[in-house]
């Protein structure tokens, strides 16, 4: 461990740094839309540019990496990320804003492709599971701080804005000051979409759905907050859970995959989630009663984290389903393909839901939750009566962060690293 953090301390305090001011950023957009006075539609509108950025940048990172090298494209692109918050807070407009997430979503799967696919150069058979615990403590511990840093001004001010774009240039200093030279680049064929689908239905299916959801809930949890007139404080600590409860339930869930038919697993996950989602629709509308009759947000609170948990360890499961189908080589390239159709569904997840929300209400946001998490459920249901249960003594559960990239999957230690290329490719510096 001591030796895994003294190799890669760098890439971690930088990634850390990164994280925070992305868990800050989402929040912040998201009250600051509802303070401008943004239409539902807008706003979810406006948010999902950061998935369809992070759809284009996933396309042409592997061959920006293959010309100049990790270290300047960590560089260039952190930068730009930087540059691109201090827009947002003098260029109030939804569809400007769009654009701006566009370029902070190509940004983002810029720099988690460069962290990544470095520390799978760090790793070897022995210690990828390690690196990836620690990746994703970091990720989530981070996350989950820089979301309580939306109490340090009113979103009305410009002063987040220039605190989100100072933490991520601050993480610039660890990786430009590194001593370790960068690796070369591995590119990742994904399978295609038939050779996935045929494969794994319920694994194709689910990916693209959760990634509606997924979308969705980061995007828009703080915009549904701020309308149920939830304070500054109330907000960060309910974006909080999310993240913690998420990241915690991944462990416990994923074991019993390991025990259990992981199929009975998701769809017992993912109607949990549901029932969890009309719950705190429930406690939500009591709320603000007149006192004696008002429910403690307590209750929601504790039914939020309770679908957190059965909803954010989805992915991983669906991936290790997936997984249980193939062979092992041929698990990075799988998991490629769902991050891939996983994109394709999280680019439309957060203006669906804020229509949901426009035409319902607030709570139309769980709504829309309960509403595609039962789909994967009924579907699952629907597969496990058409094809048996297949036993695979390569496949295991394996958490995985939600921003994952086809680059991170190969930290997965089942897999089976991907050969080097003939011609390695060396950074300048």
């Amino acid at each position: 461990m001591n030796k895994i953090l003294k190799n890669s301390w760098a890439l971690f305090l930088g990634m850390g740094f990164i994280m925070m001011a992305y868990g800050f950023q989402g929040s912040l957009l998201g009250v600051r839309a509802v303070q401008e006075e943004f239409s539902l539609t807008s706003t979810g509108f406006m948010m999902s540019g950061y998935f369809v950025g992070y759809f284009i940048g996933a396309s042409t990172i592997p061959n920006i990496i293959s010309r100049v090298g990790h270290i300047r494209v960590f560089a260039a692109f952190a930068s730009l990320s930087s540059l691109v918050i201090l827009v947002h807070s003098v260029a109030i407009h939804p569809f400007i804003w769009f654009l701006l997430r566009v370029l902070t979503g190509i940004s983002m799967v810029c720099i988690y492709t460069v962290a990544e696919s470095w520390l799978n150069d760090r790793s070897s058979n022995k210690n990828r599971g390690s690196i990836l615990s620690i990746y994703m403590v970091i990720l989530y511990g981070t996350m989950g701080i820089g979301m309580f840093l939306l109490n340090f001004s009113s979103p009305k001010n410009f002063e987040p804005f220039i605190l989100v774009s100072v933490i991520t240039s601050a993480a610039l200093i660890p990786i430009l000051l590194t001593k370790k030279k960068p690796p070369t680049f591995k590119k990742i064929k994904a399978m295609t979409l038939i050779e996935l689908y045929d494969a794994s239905p319920l694994g194709a299916v689910s990916s693209f759905f959760y990634g509606t959801i997924q979308s969705a809930l980061f995007t828009l949890l703080a915009v549904y907050a701020t309308s149920m007139n939830f304070t500054i404080l109330e907000i960060s600590v309910v974006t909080f859970l999310l993240a913690v409860s998420g990241a915690v339930a991944q462990f416990p869930i994923g074991k019993l995959s390991d025990v259990y038919d992981r199929r009975k697993v998701i769809v017992i996950s993912t109607f949990g989630a549901s029932i969890f989602a009309i719950l705190a629709i429930l406690v939500s509308r009591q709320m603000y009663l007149p006192d004696g009759l008002a429910t403690s947000k307590t209750w929601f609170y504790i039914f939020f984290i309770l679908f957190s948990f059965c909803s954010l360890p989805m992915f991983s499961l669906i991936l290790a389903h997936t997984n249980d189908n193939i062979s092992k080589d041929k698990f990075v390239a799988a998991g490629a393909g769902l991050q891939f159709i996983f994109g394709l569904g999280a680019m439309s997840g957060p203006f669906l839901c804020s229509v949901f929300m426009d035409l319902v209400g607030s709570n139309g946001f769980f709504i829309f939750l309960f509403f595609f998490h039962a789909i994967i459920g009924f579907f699952g249901i629907y597969r496990m009566t058409v094809r048996k249960t297949v036993e695979n003594p390569d496949s295991q559960f394996v958490a995985m962060p939600q921003t994952i990239t086809p680059a991170g999957i190969e930290l997965n230690p089942t897999t089976e690293p991907i050969e080097e290329p003939e011609k390695n490719i060396e950074s300048k510096i």
